[in-house]
């Protein structure tokens, strides 16, 4: 496929779904499927996130990266902030940002608004430490998450396609 435009939207709309998949995926696990506090590191929590790994064909990423025992807070930094991660949020975010500078540059629309969102959430993920995420609480973080990764695509519709 020749890298025109085309090529651009195309890998835009295959980043922005896997990131917002991502999202949902790690949240699901988190605040849905949250075991009582009794269950938190027990068999059934382990096997939950162990298969988030599977369901995003991170588990040999996973311990290459930690070597070390799964637990969440490595799975959360892994899908969250890791940009060696193909699946990561933070490296979807980086192809976004990348393909709208391709973009800006060719359709001569330098800092529009999809620009300026999706260099503010690729930011926010490039200096993100997962202790702080955990602190303001990974369900809240990845609510909002998912509605900047939303309003990002709703953008750049509006900036390109009207």
């Amino acid at each position: 496929m020749l890298r025109n435009d085309v090529y651009h939207f195309t890998r835009m709309g295959t980043f922005i779904e896997r990131a917002d998949n991502t999202a949902r995926i790690l949240d699901v696990k988190y605040h849905m499927l949250l075991p009582s506090f009794t269950g938190v590191g027990g068999l059934l929590d382990y096997y939950q996130w162990t298969s988030i790994l599977h369901s995003v064909s991170a588990t040999r990423a996973y311990h290459w990266v930690y070597k070390s025992e799964v637990t969440p807070w490595n799975i959360a930094e892994l899908l969250l902030l890791r940009q060696e991660m193909p699946r990561s949020i933070r490296s979807c975010l980086d192809v976004i940002d990348e393909s709208l500078k391709w973009l800006a540059a060719a359709y001569g629309s330098q800092n529009g608004a999809p620009q300026r969102l999706a260099g503010a959430l690729s930011a926010q993920l490039r200096y993100g430490v997962i202790d702080d995420i955990f602190q303001m609480g990974l369900h809240e973080y990845l609510t909002q998450l998912i509605e900047r990764i939303a309003k990002l695509a709703v953008e750049i519709e509006r900036h390109y396609m009207h």
